[in-house]
């Protein structure tokens, strides 16, 4: 059974730092790209970072590149998003999610991950 779990949300100040992490239980977990997305209440949820199956590439929004980054552990079938310089937009609900199969120029579309984890709230205060 797939499933993903997020958690490490919480409370940051502006100009702090929060780390995500998405427990995978995936039934070969090294076959998965990994994405992370986040969503504010009324606005689509958008692309944050990504992840390929080795770990060898990673993808960013512009809004996020160079404060966040995108790691995961195989042994411990986690991925994490660390976020670095968090501003107050970058509060949102933040998504893990898991696709398979995905080019690697469809990384940032979230209609290309099947499996989706049930959220974590991120709230940055400006």
């Amino acid at each position: 059974q797939v499933q993903l779990v997020e958690s490490g949300g919480g409370f940051a100040q502006a100009g702090g730092s929060l780390r995500l992490n998405c427990a995978a239980s995936l039934p070969h977990f090294s076959d998965y790209n990994m994405g992370w997305f986040r969503q504010v209440p009324g606005k689509e949820r958008e692309f944050v970072g990504a992840i390929t199956t080795t770990g060898s590439s990673t993808f960013y929004s512009d809004s996020v590149k160079g404060r966040f980054t995108v790691g995961r552990d195989f042994a411990k079938e986690t991925v994490s998003l660390q976020m670095d310089s968090l501003k107050g937009e970058d509060s949102a609900v933040y998504y893990c999610a898991a696709a398979p199969f995905i080019a690697l120029g469809d990384m940032t579309r979230q209609a290309d991950y099947p499996y989706w984890g049930q959220g974590t709230q991120v709230t940055v205060a400006a």
